[in-house]
């Protein structure tokens, strides 16, 4: 049901419920009930053929659930798809245009960066004020010893736990001159591992598509870091049966151009544009991303892999 229609829903509902909940605060009800509705919006974005009018409407939706948390600080299932929409629109639509245009405006690019950093910023505060609204506290401790704060999180916090390291991670990323923010590292591994623990094989795979990438620099491994980076592939495309975009061009990325292997590189971002975006509709707009990414990245082969 589109957003709109759902919140009429909703409001027709709310009418009724003095009589049905006595002693129940309508308000509160009402603000409860438009924060799932929002929390849940997400798939109806997930669906869409056409990034460009995703790129357009994603900052209306972001106000509105940060609107609705003003009201309802504590709503953890909005302040896990506000963290996930602040964190996947700064990746999307933001640090990527930002990584195209380093070739030919690096002012314009520059300014991106920036921005990115600000959206992630503000993903990954809103992941740890979920966590910290599910577990009092959590986010205090994770500062002095992450992974023991994080033995609290259960199954049912691993969105949290994703879509807060996922932010961290990408801001960390356009933040390598910043001490502080490389001194965040540890906090962001805990986050990333526990959810791991927890469930590996939750989204169909997103957390070893994540691990892909960031193996070759994960902090005091041993071992073969692209070997793992494999594995995590590997794992991902089981888990995915081959129909996401992502696995392949984070291999590529990652594994690929470490190894300066032109044949891996070109085979691994042409599996990714013969995934057919239509034949998981759930994953419809992020293989949509991911297939701009591919081609960006093949129209780059020759400054990548130097032969």
């Amino acid at each position: 049901m589109p957003l709109p229609a759902r919140l009429r829903m909703l409001a027709v509902l709310v009418l009724g419920l003095p009589l049905a909940l006595p002693g129940c605060s309508v308000r509160q009800y009402a603000m409860n009930s438009t924060a799932d509705a929002l929390a849940g919006s997400g798939s109806a974005f997930a669906r869409d053929d056409d990034p460009e009018l995703i790129r357009e409407a994603a900052p209306f939706s972001l106000k509105a659930m940060e609107s609705v948390l003003a009201e309802n600080p504590n709503h953890v299932g909005l302040l896990t798809a506000t963290a996930r929409g602040f964190t996947q629109y700064g990746y999307a639509f933001v640090q990527q245009d930002g990584e195209e245009l380093e070739g030919t405006d690096i002012k314009r690019a520059t300014q991106n960066f920036a921005r990115a950093q600000r959206l992630y910023r503000r993903g990954r505060d809103y992941g740890l004020r979920g966590l910290d609204a599910a577990h009092p506290g959590l986010r205090a401790q994770l500062r002095k010893d992450p992974r023991a704060a994080l033995e609290v999180t259960r199954r049912e916090d691993v969105a949290l736990l994703y879509w807060t390291a996922a932010a961290w991670a990408a801001l960390i990323g356009l933040s390598k001159d910043d001490p502080q923010a490389v001194g965040e590292v540890p906090i962001m591994q805990a986050l990333i591992d526990r959810a791991a623990a927890l469930d590996e094989a939750w989204d169909a795979g997103a957390i070893h598509t994540f691990l892909i990438a960031y193996e070759p620099v994960r902090q005091g491994a041993r071992g073969d870091a692209l070997a793992r980076s494999q594995t995590h592939f590997e794992r991902a495309v089981e888990l995915s049966s081959g129909q996401q975009a992502a696995p392949y061009v984070a291999l590529a990325e990652t594994v690929a151009i470490s190894k300066q292997n032109r044949a891996q590189f070109e085979a691994l971002l042409n599996q990714a544009l013969a995934v057919d975006v239509n034949a998981r509709p759930d994953w419809r707009l992020a293989n949509l991303v991911m297939q701009r990414r591919a081609r960006w990245l093949l129209s780059r082969t020759d400054e990548l892999i130097v032969e």
